[in-house]
């Protein structure tokens, strides 16, 4: 935005400022041509004069001498000619039969004054021609052609265009520096709002934003601090209500875990299977309770990386999918499942260790729990461009295609996976570890059958991350 409104501020003032420099160029250089037609004119009629003089008493020494001494003096040639266009003084090398001279000549005994049309420019180089007849208005007594040089007036027109441009860049950069001044005046309050909005997003005390700038940003800083300050106190209490609600739930469900076990060898063989179900629903109680509770954990850690760009925190994805390899090994083979690895070369990626397990396990624990017995899961680590992917492929029955969009939503479970037990947040968990790192989740069915799990991390910002 800060660009934007530079950008409209400084093309108004280069706007404002040609328009008042260009006229000003163009009236300096007329000005001087001006001057120096003025000053040739002047010098032209006299020597008209002189010549008048000459053809009515037929004493031409006066006109000569002046001439020459005029050419002398100021370095530009003169004719002067007779009515007959016979040649009474000619200097400087600039004779009546030159063809240039000749047109001239004839014009000015037609009784028609030449002068040089067009304004000089700084490069304006050579020289212009003047024509003057002799004698009064009514009769002719011959003819005047100066060739004045315009150098030295070329040289001040470019003295004059310097001072005019000097001026002109003098008000571009106070232009410039009031522009610049104006929109850090304006922008400089929306950007500390954008970040204490960016941080309210995620989750984050926002800085107290200072009330600045215009009236209108000050009012709306005013009431961000106003609002930040009660979202802030409703988020603590969610949070305290949250850290609470696991503290108290947990010791009852423990007390009342040891009642029923306590309670186990009292019971007659018909209430096993009540038991059971109490056992079973303490032990659904205390993994949704967990769940939940890093489900929280992980939205709370993607809106702080949201604001924050973690970059620092690396790991080699192929060494955690060859650690959770070993650790779930076990828990495949008594479920009668094949788990195989493929993970050779190092794999960076943007992430922590136990970020990056923590979706491992997920994904594994997904892949054995709906795979069933006798099937067989190969969990890989890639790098493809940007990204380190981690894939966990079952050929189980794996997802309808309409539940492929729904399978990370939080508590959604496949009505065909009633049977078995889980909290239908998992996936939701691993979703929210990847957001927060740029990355992302696909589920995808594999051919011939079963499921795909790619877990995208972003390999960092020197290998082209998405960060």
């Amino acid at each position: 935005m800060r660009t934007r409104v530079q950008a409209v501020l400084l093309l108004f003032g280069i706007l404002a400022t040609a328009a008042f420099a260009i006229p000003l160029l163009l009236f300096t250089a007329s000005d001087r041509t001006q001057q120096l037609v003025l000053a040739r004119s002047s010098d032209l009629d006299r020597f008209a004069s002189l010549m008048d003089q000459a053809a009515r008493t037929g004493d031409t020494s006066q006109v000569v001498a002046e001439a020459r001494r005029y050419t002398q003096l100021y370095g530009e040639p003169l004719v002067v000619t007779d009515l007959r266009r016979s040649p009474v003084v000619q200097t400087g090398g600039m004779r009546a039969d030159q063809p240039a001279v000749a047109r001239l000549i004839d014009a000015a005994l037609r009784n028609q004054s030449a002068r040089p049309a067009g304004a000089l420019r700084p490069w304006s180089r050579g020289h212009r021609m003047f024509a003057e007849p002799a004698g009064t208005g009514t009769q002719v007594t011959g003819a005047v052609v100066l060739r004045a040089s315009v150098t030295t007036a070329s040289a001040d027109v470019t003295r004059r265009w310097a001072a005019v441009l000097a001026g002109t860049a003098l008000v571009a950069l106070a232009c410039t520096a009031l522009a610049r001044a104006a929109t850090r005046w304006v922008v400089s309050p929306l950007r500390r709002l954008d970040r204490a909005v960016g941080r309210l997003a995620a989750g984050l005390p926002p800085d107290q934003t200072p009330a600045s700038g215009p009236p209108e940003l000050r009012q709306l800083a005013t009431g961000f601090n106003r609002m930040a300050r009660t979202v802030m106190a409703a988020l603590e209490q969610q949070g305290r209500l949250v850290a609470d609600t696991s503290h108290q739930m947990r010791n009852p469900m423990a007390a009342l875990r040891l009642r029923v076990d306590a309670l186990h060898t009292h019971l007659p063989a018909s209430a096993e299977r009540t038991y059971t179900g109490v056992t079973t629903e303490l032990d659904r109680l205390e993994t949704l309770l967990d769940d939940m509770l890093a489900l929280a954990t992980a939205e709370h850690r993607a809106g702080e990386l949201t604001v924050t760009d973690d970059v620092d925190a690396r790991c080699d994805a192929a060494e955690v999918a060859l650690t959770q390899h070993r650790l779930w090994q076990p828990v495949a083979e008594r479920a009668g499942i094949r788990l195989t690895t493929e993970a050779d070369a190092p794999v960076p990626a943007v992430c922590t260790e136990r970020e990056l397990a923590q979706i491992t396990d997920i994904l594994l624990d997904n892949a054995i729990k709906y795979a069933g017995e006798g099937a067989e899961i190969t969990l890989s680590c890639t790098a493809d461009g940007p990204w380190a992917v981690l894939t966990v492929t079952d050929n189980g029955p794996g997802l309808a295609p309409e539940e492929l969009t729904q399978a990370t939503e939080r508590f959604w479970r496949s009505s065909r996976q009633s049977g078995t037990t889980g909290t239908g947040l998992g996936l939701a968990i691993a979703q929210q570890l990847l957001t927060g790192r740029g990355g992302r989740l696909e589920l995808r069915r594999a051919r011939p059958r079963g499921l795909r799990a790619r877990a995208y991390v972003p390999r960092g910002v020197g290998d082209g991350g998405a960060r």
